[in-house]
Formats: C-alpha cells, structure tokens, sequence
C-alpha cells in the first residue's frame, strides 16, 4: 500500500463535503478538488478540462432549482472511489414546484496528488428524467412496458 492510498480516505471525505454543499459560487473552487486536465462523463456530456467541467455544473444551476447531493455510500480501493447518491432539485421550466429526485452514481479516479482526473456519472436518464415530462413521458412508460 503506498502513501496515496492511505490519505485516500480523507481525501474523499473532502469531496463528499464539497458535492454536498456545492453551489454556484463554490464552482470556482473546483481546482481545488479537480485535476485541470480531469475527464468527466455523464449521459449528457463527455468533455475534458476542468473549465468544461466547471460549465456543466454552472449550467445545472441555470436550468435547475436549490439542486443539491446527497451522497448514500461510499467504496474506496486503489486511488478511486465509487459514490452512491441522490440529486434533489426542481425543475425551473417545468413543474416548478414539484421537488424531483434522481438516484445515481459517480466513479472517481483520483491522481497521486488527490485531485480528481476522471469522473463518470451513471444514473438512468429514462426513468429519472424523461418520464418524468410531458407528452415524452407517456411515451418512455409505454416503450418501457413492451419492453418487458
């Protein structure tokens, strides 16, 4: 076991504090959690820079009402970890006050000095989002059932 692996731990308690109490003006901090060069991929992205990656969550908080993480569970093993979690918000457009609730997942590569270099998000955009609209969500619940 080599020094990295032992601050991991610690290390990743630093990014559990970080997503959930992340907001707009802590995106600035980013550079202090991320690698400048971090590769990150969600369903709906798949870029490289933390400038890219500062966009993605700034752009969250355009479209989004108070979203917010919760994280569930952790694993950490060799250098990376595995974050289970719950994203509350509100749609701005849409329903805006209905509070929704997304369930996912983050993988998590950590370089020797802690920061993040590679971050991939797994959640179900299906039964977590499109659904959840209008007019397409009549349409993903059928195509769901026939698929069964």
């Amino acid at each position: 076991m080599n020094t990295h692996d032992l601050a991991l731990p610690s290390q990743v308690e630093r990014l559990v504090v970080f997503f959930e109490t992340l907001s707009p003006s802590a995106l600035a901090k980013m550079g202090d959690f991320y690698a400048a060069n971090v590769f990150f991929k969600d369903p709906y992205n798949d870029v490289h820079g933390l400038v890219e990656v500062q966009r993605i969550f700034g752009h969250m908080y355009q479209v989004l009402h108070e979203p917010r993480f919760v994280i569930v569970d952790r694993v950490v093993s060799n250098g990376q970890c595995f974050l289970s979690w719950d994203f509350h918000f509100r749609f701005k457009s849409f329903r805006p006050a209905q509070s929704q609730l997304v369930h996912g997942s983050s993988h998590l590569k950590l370089d020797a000095g802690g920061l993040v270099c590679y971050h991939r998000d797994y959640w179900d955009t299906s039964e977590e989002v499109y659904e959840k609209l209008p007019l397409l969500g009549g349409l993903m619940r059928w195509l769901k059932a026939k698929a069964r």
